[in-house]
């Protein structure tokens, strides 16, 4: 009933409203005779009066939905400031959001009044981090960091599985053999969401928990570009993805331009080495090329694909090929000629950097407004980059 009664209570404000600008334009800059002055009056206390009914819908609204929130958010028992200011401001924009909460958060500034840029808190955004880590992909095998600031970073490097001790004669020194050590930048870049429009009606209803709705729409986005860039991003103005950083392990047998053999599959396992942990390695690839590796057999005619059993069976399986497991990655390459549609080694050696400072906008000028809609984008900031490109090989289809 509160969205409809405040339907009814906003009409008859606007009305008087028209009513009372009505009388001001009508008087002009005349002086107002007593009778002029009383009608203005009284409409002015009925707008007064309808602002504090629909004042109270609205509060009794959010207290709706902070019991929605409740329920479905089971670590987010209560509301807590910063949580209670970020609702109005998506409910509502800015224009909600009284001069004592305004101490408590931190916004930017921008070029028109409809549109208002909220720097999330930290509390805010460390759930909409979450809810990456748990996007499918890369994020499913990387190792992941989150960080409160966005400056560069470097991590250092050093690969020690080349090098060896020495058998030293009676009375001879010793030689150095001082290990290498390199770095590694692990800088975070701007992704955006697209500007995601929702329907006025939805923001107005106090049954839709609109915090995690928009928070869904944002993570999936965010998370979809996200782990475009840490599989094949070029490292310019996103992150340098799997694809880009890691080495060739095994060119395909000419002929394999869209297919890959049993043989060079095993080489390309054999292609990393032993030392960087057996129990960590994985194959990744897309349904693409699964639909290629799932019809392979070895010299004996058996398949080399190991499906898992089917989901909710108690000890089930994972998918595996050649005895190791599978991800699969859609944003890897597609077999084509000179393709990199395989990788296999520890993928854990790919560092995902995530950054706190995740801003919000919220647009409801009059392209919004017309359509009945507010528009919310997001800016995140994300990076990754493999720390140890000895860890990941890559299978590269033939050229011709």
């Amino acid at each position: 009933m509160d969205i409809t009664a405040m339907k009814e209570l906003t009409g008859h404000r606007q009305e008087y409203a028209r009513q009372a600008n009505a009388m001001l334009e009508k008087a002009g800059g005349k002086i107002w005779t007593k009778e002029e002055k009383e009608s203005f009056d009284s409409i002015a206390d009925k707008i007064e009066l309808l602002d504090s009914q629909i004042q109270a819908h609205k509060v009794n609204m959010e207290n709706a939905a902070d019991v929605v929130i409740e329920r479905e958010v089971k670590d987010e028992k209560k509301d807590t400031p910063h949580r209670a200011i970020y609702k109005k401001f998506l409910r509502d924009g800015f224009k909600a959001i009284t001069p004592e909460e305004w101490k408590i958060v931190n916004t930017t500034s921008t070029t028109t009044g409809s549109e208002g840029g909220f720097t999330v808190q930290t509390e805010i955004a460390s759930a909409y981090v979450d809810a990456l880590k748990s996007y499918a992909g890369m994020r499913n095998v990387a190792s992941q960091i989150t960080t409160a600031q966005g400056n560069p970073m470097n991590f250092p490097t050093t690969d020690g599985t080349s090098e060896t001790g020495e058998w030293v004669a009676e009375n001879v020194a010793a030689n150095s053999a001082d290990p290498t050590f390199g770095t590694v930048a692990l800088n975070v870049f701007k992704a955006s969401s697209k500007i995601i429009t929702i329907p006025i009606e939805l923001l107005q209803d106090a049954n839709i928990d609109i915090e995690g709705l928009v928070r869904q729409r944002l993570t999936d986005r965010i998370g979809r570009i996200s782990n475009v860039g840490f599989t094949t991003g070029t490292g310019a103005a996103q992150p340098r993805g799997l694809v880009t950083a890691a080495t060739v392990g095994k060119t395909g047998t000419t002929g394999q331009t869209l297919t890959v053999i049993y043989d060079d599959l095993v080489d390309l396992i054999d292609s990393v080495d032993i030392a960087y942990h057996e129990a960590n390695f994985k194959f990744m690839f897309s349904q693409s090329v699964r639909k290629v590796i799932r019809k392979i057999k070895d010299t004996s005619g058996r398949p080399i694909w190991t499906p898992s059993y089917d989901a909710g069976i108690a000890g089930a399986l994972v998918d595996n090929v050649l005895g190791y497991a599978v991800q699969i990655n859609n944003d890897m390459p597609v077999p084509a000629a000179n393709a990199k549609s395989i990788a296999f080694g520890d993928f854990s050696k790919y560092q995902i950097r995530d950054a706190m400072q995740f801003t919000l906008f919220r647009f409801d000028d009059s392209p919004f407004a017309s359509k009945g809609q507010v528009g919310f984008l997001a800016w995140a900031r994300t990076g990754g980059n493999l720390l140890d490109t000895a860890a990941v090989k890559l299978y590269q289809h033939s050229a011709t």
